[in-house]
């Protein structure tokens, strides 16, 4: 492996362990503010923090189209483009945050990671094809969500669970807008608009919906501005800068862990439990994950 790789294979573990505790930082956060508030002040972060990277970059709205087009058009698509994607994540977000309440940091961040099985499969509705290992991980994941929400009882579902599972199809339908407009625009461009996009959305809402009191958004500043600061804007930089080097294989199966780095968070940090239903489950989650992506991680064999 040369250099640029192995410290490609770094920051993106750095990455995967930055957004894997960023789990308990939201967990920790409804301590102190709704799921809106805080989703809204923790996106309104992502998106300002992107700035300065976009002015470094001197990146600028425009379209990878090739053709001219009016300044004024330009604009437009890129706000009604940032729109459906903030939409997107605005949502999925949303029931993330709401489902963290009644789950654990570990189960959180290992269901969010359904999207990764998702993705492919709703992929064949746009025509694309999708393989027997995509089939395979799907069955693995959904056993393992079966027995990470029962923990071993048959009568009972966590609620939390199947609110984060329900975040993951919106997760992935976010993955799906966003590879169609990246085609367009720059991508550092693209989530600083959806991050605000998603953060005006859960700002209204909370600000209909959920109690403010600054004196507890204070008290809970730390857990919010991880979330913010951390999670969108020093680890998306770090994926967009590792990805140039590392190789497709590394950063599937890197990324990946990030459901490992949000248990390990949530026993570390918050002492939650880790009985054997619930590594069974976080076991076959994994490998489902990692089965959907057999065909990448193992092509460079084949070449």
């Amino acid at each position: 492996m040369n250099r640029k790789a192995l410290r490609a294979d770094v920051l993106l573990l750095l990455t995967a362990c930055i957004w894997g505790f960023a789990f308990v930082a939201q967990r920790s956060g409804m301590e102190y503010v709704g799921p809106f508030t805080y989703n809204g002040i923790r996106f309104l972060l992502g998106s300002l923090s992107l700035i300065p990277l976009i002015i470094y970059r001197k990146g600028g709205v425009q379209e990878k189209t090739g053709r001219k087009q009016s300044r004024s058009i330009v604009v437009i698509s890129f706000i009604l483009s940032s729109l459906a994607a903030g939409t997107c994540l605005f949502i999925g977000a949303s029931l993330q945050q709401v489902g963290i309440i009644y789950t654990t940091a570990g189960h959180s961040g290992f269901i969010t990671g359904l999207y990764v099985v998702l993705v492919p499969i709703f992929g064949i509705f746009l025509g694309r094809e999708t393989g027997l290992p995509t089939w395979v991980g799907a069955a693995f994941t959904l056993t393992g969500l079966f027995f990470l929400s029962v923990a071993g009882d048959m009568s009972a579902i966590n609620r939390g669970d199947l609110i984060t599972a329900i975040s993951a199809i919106f997760w992935a339908l976010h993955v799906l807008v966003i590879d169609r407009l990246v085609q367009k625009f720059d991508p550092i461009m693209l989530s600083a608009g959806q991050f605000a996009w998603c953060s005006i959305f859960s700002l209204i809402v909370g600000y209909l919906t959920e109690p403010f009191s600054l004196e507890s958004t204070i008290q809970g500043l730390l857990p919010i501005l991880y979330g913010g600061l951390g999670s969108v804007g020093i680890a998306y930089t770090l994926q967009v800068v590792a990805q140039k080097d590392a190789p497709p294989a590394h950063a599937c199966i890197i990324l990946c862990l990030e459901g490992v780095f949000a248990a390990i968070g949530g026993i570390i940090i918050l002492s939650e439990p880790l009985g054997p239903w619930t590594l069974l489950g976080f076991v076959l989650i994994l490998c489902g994950m990692l089965a959907t992506q057999w065909d990448l991680i193992f092509a460079p064999l084949h070449q």
